[in-house]
């Protein structure tokens, strides 16, 4: 059923300009943001900023990251920066803080919104920690919560707490220090700790737990964590479908597992591939790896379609989804898969231009309004964030819908 009324609102305004009632008065009312999140990955901004935090950055390295994340903000409004501990702070006690900083700034100096990924994972966690007791992991991952949560406050205030627990007691790939934590608190103990961490240090931040796994395992464990008192702000489900397109039926199926809970759900990491998809065999996308010229034109050609259908579900017709995150914004920067929406070269594939048409030109409203005599106006659209100006471009008033 389309619900996509409950994307809009509307309100009266009075409309005033240096102190006198506009009155009768054609308007051009502009959509500037959308509440909605349309997000992609932001990996593009830490390099940026690396490079303009070095004292002799190169020129045309510079210039290649400037068209890639100028492309970013064209479509998106919704960031996720990498926050993996083991490639965060490599040496103990040397978080690269400066260049996160710096990226998160910059986004949000555009008027996007961040979200930091993640605090707590046993995958690409620190080897460092491994020298520790669990009494000491404990503390340190505490207070590495407390440093990143106070510290990015008022800049980024959404965080992936924890990650991929359904699989996290039992992950044996490698040993890790998380994992051992895991074991000794048990799945909800972890949940709940790290979450009540992160609300002590940033009470108005928004938090979600996320996962891989869309089973009944991780309902159950979302289920035991609410029971326990956990503060579950946003249900994270990531969607990686290098093996083949979810299609309405999963999709569907997966959103009734979760939006019984009545918690906002973010699809924080979609991935549809513009390359041949993995084989049914392989369990762990991780086990296999594509060449650099598995991007097709078909294949774009079906990337394209199959994630503006999956959007427009998304958006459509469930309004307790509130956010979709695009996982890789250029080919290969996970798996080296051909799952972004530009190519290797920055060039745009086809999914690029449907994104930016669905989000900035059918999802947009823009159009003209007229006061009545006594300067009231009604205003409609699209939640998010609007301007209203003049017919010839000058600023009267922000608007919020």
């Amino acid at each position: 059923m389309n619900k996509i009324n409950e994307r809009k609102a509307e309100k009266v305004i009075s409309v005033m300009k240096d102190g006198k009632v506009l009155a009768d008065t054609e308007l051009r009312l502009r959509q500037t943001n959308h509440e909605f999140l349309f997000g992609c990955g932001a990996f593009d901004f830490v390099g940026k900023a690396k490079l303009e935090l070095d004292d002799n950055p190169n020129p045309a390295i510079l210039a290649k990251y400037k068209d890639i994340t100028d492309k970013w903000l064209k479509v998106f409004n919704y960031g996720t920066l990498p926050f993996y501990w083991g490639r965060f702070e490599i040496e103990e006690g040397q978080p690269q803080t400066a260049n996160r900083m710096a990226a998160a700034k910059y986004l949000k100096a555009h008027d996007k919104e961040v979200k930091g990924h993640p605090l707590c994972w046993h995958t690409v966690c620190a080897d460092w920690l491994l020298k520790y007791d669990n009494k000491t992991i404990f503390e340190k991952q505490l207070g590495r919560i407390q440093r990143e949560v106070e510290g990015f406050k008022g800049i980024i205030d959404k965080w992936d707490v924890i990650n991929e627990v359904v699989i996290m007691p039992v992950f044996d790939r490698y040993d890790n220090a998380i994992t051992r934590l895991c074991k000794e608190l048990g799945q909800v103990g972890i949940v709940k700790t790290m979450f009540d961490q992160c609300v002590k240090c940033n009470p108005e931040g928004t938090f979600l737990i996320n996962d891989f796994n869309m089973s009944e395992k991780y309902a159950d464990l979302i289920e035991r964590c609410l029971d326990a008192g956990v503060r579950i702000d946003t249900i994270g489900l990531q969607s990686h479908q290098h093996q083949g397109y979810w299609g309405r039926e999963k999709l569907e199926e997966v959103l009734a597992r979760f939006e019984k809970f009545g918690i906002p759900i973010h699809f924080t990491e979609n991935t549809l591939v513009s390359g041949p998809l993995i084989p049914e065999h392989i369990v762990d996308l991780n086990d296999w790896h594509y060449n650099d010229d598995d991007s097709k034109p078909e294949f774009e050609e079906r990337q394209k379609n199959q994630m503006i259908e999956m959007i427009r579900i998304l958006f459509e017709e469930h309004p307790l989804v509130k956010a979709h995150t695009s996982w890789d914004f250029m080919d290969g920067m996970w798996l080296n898969a051909p799952s972004g929406v530009l190519r290797r070269d920055g060039s745009e594939k086809p999914v690029y231009t449907a994104l930016d048409n669905l989000i900035n030109k059918e999802y947009h409203t823009e159009e003209n309004v007229k006061t009545d005599g006594n300067g009231n106006v009604k205003v409609a659209g699209f939640k998010g964030k609007y301007v209203l100006e003049t017919l010839n471009g000058e600023k009267v008033m922000d608007i919020t819908l």
